[in-house]
Protein backbone atom coordinates (compact mmCIF):
# COMPACT_ATOMS: atom_id res chain seq x y z
CA UNK A 1 0.00 0.00 0.00
CA UNK A 2 1.45 3.33 -1.03
CA UNK A 3 0.72 6.96 -0.19
CA UNK A 4 -1.90 7.26 -2.95
CA UNK A 5 -3.82 4.25 -1.59
CA UNK A 6 -3.74 5.89 1.84
CA UNK A 7 -5.13 9.12 0.37
CA UNK A 8 -7.94 7.14 -1.26
CA UNK A 9 -8.74 5.43 2.03
CA UNK A 10 -8.73 8.75 3.90
CA UNK A 11 -11.14 10.32 1.43
CA UNK A 12 -13.49 7.32 1.45
CA UNK A 13 -13.54 7.26 5.25
CA UNK A 14 -14.62 10.90 5.25
CA UNK A 15 -17.28 10.33 2.58
CA UNK A 16 -18.02 6.80 1.41
CA UNK A 17 -20.54 8.10 -1.13
CA UNK A 18 -17.96 9.82 -3.32
CA UNK A 19 -18.21 8.88 -6.95
CA UNK A 20 -15.04 7.55 -8.53
CA UNK A 21 -14.82 10.78 -10.52
CA UNK A 22 -15.00 12.90 -7.35
CA UNK A 23 -12.53 10.64 -5.57
CA UNK A 24 -10.10 10.75 -8.49
CA UNK A 25 -10.19 14.56 -8.47
CA UNK A 26 -9.53 14.71 -4.73
CA UNK A 27 -6.50 12.40 -4.92
CA UNK A 28 -5.28 13.91 -8.22
CA UNK A 29 -5.56 10.78 -10.30
CA UNK A 30 -7.44 9.96 -13.49
CA UNK A 31 -10.68 8.03 -13.13
CA UNK A 32 -9.61 4.65 -14.53
CA UNK A 33 -6.51 4.14 -12.32
CA UNK A 34 -8.45 5.45 -9.30
CA UNK A 35 -11.24 2.94 -9.93
CA UNK A 36 -8.69 0.13 -10.30
CA UNK A 37 -7.05 1.08 -6.99
CA UNK A 38 -10.41 1.16 -5.18
CA UNK A 39 -11.29 -2.30 -6.54
CA UNK A 40 -7.86 -3.59 -5.46
CA UNK A 41 -8.32 -2.13 -1.96
CA UNK A 42 -11.75 -3.81 -1.74
CA UNK A 43 -10.43 -7.16 -3.00
CA UNK A 44 -7.46 -7.08 -0.59
CA UNK A 45 -9.78 -6.35 2.35
CA UNK A 46 -8.45 -2.87 3.17
CA UNK A 47 -11.96 -1.62 2.41
CA UNK A 48 -14.34 -3.96 4.22
CA UNK A 49 -17.56 -2.28 3.15
CA UNK A 50 -19.62 0.89 2.95
CA UNK A 51 -22.39 2.02 5.29
CA UNK A 52 -24.36 4.99 6.49
CA UNK A 53 -23.50 6.55 9.84
CA UNK A 54 -26.80 6.96 11.69
CA UNK A 55 -27.40 9.45 14.48
CA UNK A 56 -28.53 7.35 17.49
CA UNK A 57 -30.84 10.13 18.75
CA UNK A 58 -32.63 10.23 15.39
CA UNK A 59 -33.67 6.60 15.85
CA UNK A 60 -34.45 6.86 19.56
CA UNK A 61 -31.27 5.22 20.88
CA UNK A 62 -29.54 8.13 22.57
CA UNK A 63 -28.69 6.34 25.84
CA UNK A 64 -25.32 4.61 25.77
CA UNK A 65 -23.47 2.46 28.28
CA UNK A 66 -20.08 0.80 28.31
CA UNK A 67 -20.28 -2.61 29.94
CA UNK A 68 -17.22 -4.44 31.20
CA UNK A 69 -17.74 -8.20 31.36
CA UNK A 70 -15.58 -10.59 33.35
CA UNK A 71 -16.09 -14.27 32.59
CA UNK A 72 -15.69 -17.25 34.85
CA UNK A 73 -13.89 -20.14 33.21
CA UNK A 74 -16.34 -22.98 32.67
CA UNK A 75 -14.30 -24.83 30.07
CA UNK A 76 -12.96 -24.33 26.56
CA UNK A 77 -16.36 -23.34 25.17
CA UNK A 78 -16.89 -20.43 27.59
CA UNK A 79 -15.53 -17.76 25.24
CA UNK A 80 -17.33 -19.13 22.18
CA UNK A 81 -20.67 -19.37 23.98
CA UNK A 82 -20.34 -15.82 25.34
CA UNK A 83 -19.36 -14.36 21.97
CA UNK A 84 -22.17 -16.12 20.12
CA UNK A 85 -24.73 -14.97 22.69
CA UNK A 86 -23.54 -11.36 22.79
CA UNK A 87 -23.54 -11.23 18.98
CA UNK A 88 -27.25 -12.06 19.03
CA UNK A 89 -28.14 -8.94 21.09
CA UNK A 90 -28.86 -6.09 18.63
CA UNK A 91 -28.41 -3.36 21.26
CA UNK A 92 -24.76 -4.37 21.70
CA UNK A 93 -23.33 -2.21 18.95
CA UNK A 94 -19.69 -3.03 19.62
CA UNK A 95 -17.93 -5.81 21.51
CA UNK A 96 -14.22 -6.15 22.08
CA UNK A 97 -12.28 -8.93 23.78
CA UNK A 98 -9.50 -7.30 25.77
CA UNK A 99 -6.40 -8.46 27.63
CA UNK A 100 -6.45 -8.70 31.39
CA UNK A 101 -9.50 -8.06 33.50
CA UNK A 102 -12.21 -7.47 32.52
CA UNK A 103 -12.41 -9.81 29.56
CA UNK A 104 -14.77 -7.81 27.32
CA UNK A 105 -15.85 -4.27 26.65
CA UNK A 106 -19.37 -3.91 25.25
CA UNK A 107 -20.88 -0.73 23.86
CA UNK A 108 -24.64 -0.77 24.33
CA UNK A 109 -27.26 1.63 22.92
CA UNK A 110 -30.83 1.84 24.23
CA UNK A 111 -33.63 4.40 24.37
CA UNK A 112 -33.19 5.34 28.02
CA UNK A 113 -32.16 4.11 31.47
CA UNK A 114 -35.24 1.92 32.01
CA UNK A 115 -34.67 0.24 28.64
CA UNK A 116 -31.01 -0.33 29.57
CA UNK A 117 -32.01 -1.80 32.94
CA UNK A 118 -34.40 -4.20 31.21
CA UNK A 119 -31.71 -5.23 28.69
CA UNK A 120 -29.21 -5.66 31.52
CA UNK A 121 -31.55 -7.80 33.65
CA UNK A 122 -33.04 -9.92 30.86
CA UNK A 123 -30.10 -10.41 28.51
CA UNK A 124 -26.70 -9.10 29.59
CA UNK A 125 -26.73 -10.60 33.09
CA UNK A 126 -27.77 -13.94 31.60
CA UNK A 127 -24.96 -14.20 29.06
CA UNK A 128 -23.15 -17.53 29.36
CA UNK A 129 -20.03 -17.55 31.51
CA UNK A 130 -20.55 -14.10 33.02
CA UNK A 131 -19.06 -13.71 36.47
CA UNK A 132 -19.39 -9.92 36.76
CA UNK A 133 -20.71 -6.98 34.75
CA UNK A 134 -19.76 -3.38 35.44
CA UNK A 135 -21.51 -0.54 33.64
CA UNK A 136 -20.38 2.99 32.95
CA UNK A 137 -22.87 5.42 31.46
CA UNK A 138 -21.72 7.58 28.58
CA UNK A 139 -22.24 11.27 29.28
CA UNK A 140 -21.10 12.51 25.88
CA UNK A 141 -19.32 11.16 22.80
CA UNK A 142 -16.41 13.47 22.16
CA UNK A 143 -14.87 11.46 19.31
CA UNK A 144 -17.02 8.89 17.55
CA UNK A 145 -16.40 7.14 14.26
CA UNK A 146 -13.16 8.99 13.53
CA UNK A 147 -11.40 7.78 10.38
CA UNK A 148 -8.24 5.78 10.89
CA UNK A 149 -5.06 7.90 10.67
CA UNK A 150 -3.04 7.70 7.48
CA UNK A 151 -0.25 5.90 9.33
Amino acid sequence: MDALDRKILTELQMDGRLTVTELAARVRLSVSPCHRRVRDLEREGAIRGYRAVVDPAAVGLDFEALVFATLRWEGPDTVTAFEEAVTAIPHVIQAQRIFGEPDYLLRVATADLPAYQQLYDQQLARLPGVQRLTSTLVMKNVIDGRPLPAK
